[in-house]
């Protein structure tokens, strides 16, 4: 028998129109794009439907909107073929915001908790730094260690007849099949893509972000979601979390509460998260919501494994017949 981990995309997997086919479809996915709107108290189903792509990839209407078509497929799933999670998965994981949404799918959060959680997210975020100050970059054809060290060449910022001046520049993902995201500094991410190019890096090109996500800049951030986290409802998750941080299994609530408010300015560990799943016996993932963005990146690390996206109702049906 197989044995699954379930796994949530993050940003970068949005596009203008998603949900809609399955809003369309189904009866339960629309239930849970209801109780999104009715929990931000506006129609972003509207705007995850018919767009624009601009205001969709505004980070405070991502977060959530991602959530509510990862957690739309996962309602269709449980009403269509009765699938409970923490019976048919080892665990559950998922890519920065990805994490919500697989702790919503493990029965942490309830849908309209995890839509006020991430809009409230996505809007720390965005001020945390002011726009133009930050940025991102991936690196393509590089290893972590790698983008630490280009991550320190670009960290100072050399002026003559001035002193030298450090200015942040973190590693935010380290995503696996040679795919590095680095994160900070405007400036710093500049002489980063210069400093990449000139050691022979295969490809450093600027992400079109709206701010430098998953580094220490993000600090005010991690504070407002310590709050926020403070004041929300957590139930134990009915099996283990592979936390983004640790790249380890999590389960009690406390230890939740600690990890999401330090995935905020943490990196990404994805590659690391893949292998210690496969670690446990996991030998098939399964991708629940839009895009394939994980699903692509798990095959790159653990290419024994069999690996499913299931975000249209086309991918749906195949998944039910397999089940």
């Amino acid at each position: 028998m197989p044995v699954y981990a379930f796994i949530f995309p993050g940003q970068g997997s949005q596009f203008a129109g998603m949900g809609r086919d399955l809003a369309a479809a189904f009866a339960p996915a629309r239930e849970v794009f209801e109780e999104v709107d009715d929990a931000l108290g506006e129609r972003l189903s509207k705007l995850m439907f018919s767009g624009p792509i601009e205001e969709l990839t505004l980070t405070q209407n991502t977060q959530p909107a991602l959530m509510a078509v990862s957690l739309a497929v996962l309602r269709v799933l449980q009403r269509e073929a009765g699938l409970q999670v923490a019976d048919r998965a080892a665990v559950v994981a998922g890519h920065s915001l990805g994490e919500y949404s697989a702790l919503a799918a493990a029965g942490s959060f309830d849908v309209a908790g995890a839509a006020r959680l991430l809009r409230r997210r996505g809007l720390a975020m965005q001020q945390a730094v002011p726009a133009g100050e930050g940025g991102m970059a991936a690196l393509l054809g590089t290893e972590i260690e790698q983008a630490r060290e280009i991550c320190a060449a670009a960290a100072v910022l050399r002026t003559e007849g001035a002193p030298d001046r450090h200015e942040v520049i973190e590693v935010a993902n380290d995503n696996g099949g040679g795919q590095v995201v680095i994160s900070g500094a405007t400036g710093a991410i500049a002489r980063a893509i210069e400093i990449a190019k000139e050691r022979g890096i295969r490809r450093a090109l600027p992400l079109p972000v709206s701010a430098p996500f998953h580094c220490s800049l993000m600090a005010p951030a991690a504070e407002a979601m310590r709050e926020a986290l403070g004041e929300a409802s957590i139930a134990a998750p009915g099996l283990p979390l592979i936390a983004n941080v640790t790249a380890a299994k999590a389960t009690g609530v406390d230890e939740i509460r600690d990890l999401l408010v330090r995935q905020v300015t943490g990196t990404v560990r994805w590659r690391e998260s893949v292998q210690a799943m496969t670690a446990l016996g996991v030998d098939s993932f399964i991708e629940l919501g839009a895009g394939k963005v994980l699903s692509g990146l798990c095959k790159r690390i653990a290419p024994d494994a069999a690996t499913r996206s299931v975000g249209t109702p086309e991918e749906i049906e195949e998944l039910l017949k397999l089940l």
